[in-house]
């Protein structure tokens, strides 16, 4: 049997052993671990995806390793130093500020697109407890999370294969307390501003269970089974964005998670692993020849 827990250092109260027991169910083989410090979860996982590939191709076992590395893995960093977000930008965190973890498991959609979008709502709805209707978690496309217009988080999605089977490595950075950051365009938000009680443990055992749900529901239904549920919470529907050479007003997300904007050209859609998108400006505004 796999071992389910590994703790190399644990001055926070993570309960682990009950984390994997609300998850194991659903990722069988799973394994939960919780390091004091990591430069990057999602690269330390994805490290460890592409030795099991090259095992696999040398038909061999690496020694001091698990059976099989393909199996599901979350690992959780108290402290990530050198953390990742998307396009290579860096990701500030800071020990019981942050929640930086990552899941590691093999996913088989008929379509990719979305993903970032559907982890995103899975986040958001399980961490706004907002009265219904009037949700203050906000998604930001392609893959943040904003409080009133501020960043409170961020996905990062890699894969690799396996032999034949595809790995994804979904990492989520969380702030949850306040802390000394570097100046950001986006500002500042943490959880404790929705919950003063809210803990880096706290928080994972609230979304740990949803986002592993909303995962499978993907692998099955695509982002069809998300696209209402991203459109309730878009926070640039109906501004004035920019994208490399094409600025205009973002018109929501289409059914493969494109990025809408309409320009004085016509429709743009842009698609997740081309640019960033940057806010030109919070009011809404219509681009010249749209009116």
């Amino acid at each position: 049997m796999t071992d389910p827990v590994t703790i190399d250092h644990q001055p926070l109260a993570w309960d682990a052993e009950s984390l994997w027991r609300q998850l194991e169910p659903l990722l069988p083989g799973l394994a939960v671990e919780v390091v004091a410090r990591s430069e990057s979860t999602n690269t330390q996982l994805l490290q460890r995806l592409r030795g099991a590939q090259g095992a696999a191709l040398q038909d061999m076992v690496l020694p001091g390793r698990r059976a099989s590395d393909t199996q599901p893995c979350l690992l959780v960093a108290e402290h990530q130093t050198v953390g990742r977000g998307r396009m290579g930008r860096s990701w500030q965190a800071a020990p019981g500020a942050s929640l930086t973890f990552s899941l590691a498991l093999r996913l088989a959609p008929p379509d990719w697109s979305g993903l970032s979008l559907a982890v995103g709502v899975a986040l958001a709805e399980a961490l706004d407890r907002a009265p219904q209707g009037s949700p203050r978690i906000g998604l930001k496309w392609p893959n943040d999370l904003w409080l009133d217009r501020r960043k409170l988080g961020g996905v990062l999605i890699e894969t690799v294969s396996v032999g034949s089977q595809r790995m994804a490595v979904i990492g989520i950075g969380l702030n949850v307390r306040p802390m000394q950051v570097a100046a950001v365009s986006s500002g500042y938000a943490c959880l404790s501003e929705l919950d003063p009680s809210a803990s880096a443990p706290d928080v994972l055992h609230r979304l740990a269970r949803p986002l592993v749900l909303a995962l499978r529901t993907f692998e099955h239904e695509g982002f069809a089974a998300f696209h209402a549920r991203y459109a309730a919470r878009d926070v640039l529907r109906g501004h004035s964005v920019r994208s490399g050479l094409i600025e205009g007003l973002a018109q929501g997300v289409a059914p493969s998670g494109a990025l809408q904007v309409a320009t004085p050209a016509g429709l743009q859609l842009i698609t997740s692993n081309e640019v960033s998108v940057r806010l030109a400006a919070w009011g809404p505004t219509t681009p010249a020849g749209l009116g």
